[in-house]
């Protein structure tokens, strides 16, 4: 456990220059190391993770993380500000570097739990929440939403949400540019279906200068990023982050100046193989599950495709990871009498 926030990470954290989304089933502990691998400077952010699971469930198994994440955000799913002010507290203990609460889930099952894009209609809920938040923790305490519910596509919704809010003392949004539909469409779709509408991201930054404003939704490469920054603050990516992580590597240089990364994906792999051994120590974790996280890393390359299926092949589970690297590799199939792909 990670009991206390270094004065460093806290000034790190400030930075919302590039992030990668809090995805559900997808940024776990494991894809985070994968992704601090490649991008020293990007603030990652964790799963949503629900304060009833936090106030009422296994704590160490929803806030433990390996402290080579840092700059790392904890994301909060919730609505009654006094069980978001605990759940924070523990997150500040826990020595993660930003609070997040997510006003933009559309999924009826947070729907149902009264959180996530639906308390968008309710912005001075949210603004207790924030207070109560701010009230109870040093760290940033910041909000994620959309830029309207169902096919309310009124400008002044989100002018006034994010104003009420900031009332309430947060000074960092980071807007989905989109609409979320709360009835007729899947999580899936609310991703896909309402129309991406940057101009609204943009006039809200010209709105409030003052206001740290990241923008997200859609992005696939650098140039669009790029476009973005000259725009608003910073650039939040979900998706393809995580189904093409090799592109976080040129991130650094890219968008912090930073000097060019050496990395390869070869020894990026061999260092996930070093976690995979560690975690399979520490906590008897199979490295079967950490693996999933990057069988995107070869993504385009020749051969990618059987790289992957190695990687993903349940029947190559009882060996140790670094074996399976080999076969990987195509240094041991004809050894093992296995055909891969």
């Amino acid at each position: 456990m990670n009991s206390q926030v270094t004065q460093e990470n806290q000034q790190v954290a400030l930075n919302w220059r590039m992030s990668v989304a809090p995805m559900m089933d997808w940024t776990d502990r494991h894809c985070r190391y994968l992704h601090r691998l490649l991008t020293r400077h990007t603030l990652l952010y964790t799963e949503m993770v629900t304060t009833g699971a936090l106030l009422h469930g296994d704590v160490p198994r929803h806030l433990r993380f390996n402290t080579e994440e840092h700059p790392l955000a904890l994301q909060l799913g919730g609505s009654e500000p006094a069980d978001l002010a605990r759940s924070a507290q523990l997150g500040e203990q826990w020595g993660y570097d930003e609070i997040n609460l997510n006003c933009g889930c559309p999924s009826e099952r947070v729907q149902r739990g009264a959180f996530g894009a639906c308390l968008m209609n309710e912005a001075s809920l949210v603004a207790e929440g924030v207070k109560a938040m701010r009230d109870a923790v040093r760290i940033p305490v910041t909000v994620k939403h959309r830029i309207g519910i169902d096919k309310n596509e009124s400008y002044d919704f989100v002018r006034d949400f994010i104003g009420t809010v900031a009332d309430a003392g947060c000074e960092v949004f980071i807007v989905h540019a989109r609409n979320a539909w709360l009835k007729g469409l899947s999580p899936k779709e609310n991703r896909e279906v309402p129309p991406l509408r940057y101009e609204v991201v943009a006039q809200l930054k010209r709105e409030f200068p003052q206001l740290t404003i990241a923008i997200n939704g859609g992005f696939k490469d650098s140039a669009s990023v790029a476009e973005q920054l000259e725009v608003v603050d910073g650039v939040m990516v979900g998706r393809e982050a995580y189904h093409n992580p090799w592109w976080l590597a040129h991130w650094d240089a890219q968008f912090y100046g930073a000097a060019p990364n050496e990395l390869t994906r070869e020894a990026v792999e061999e260092q996930m193989v070093d976690y995979m051994e560690r975690e399979a120590r520490e906590h008897g974790t199979h490295w079967y599950s950490i693996a999933r996280h990057m069988l995107g890393l070869r993504h385009g390359l020749p051969g990618a495709r059987r790289w992957r299926q190695v990687w993903s092949d349940h029947r190559l589970k009882g060996l140790p990871a670094r074996e399976v690297m080999a076969i990987a590799r195509g240094l041991r199939t004809e050894d093992m009498g296995l055909k891969v792909g």
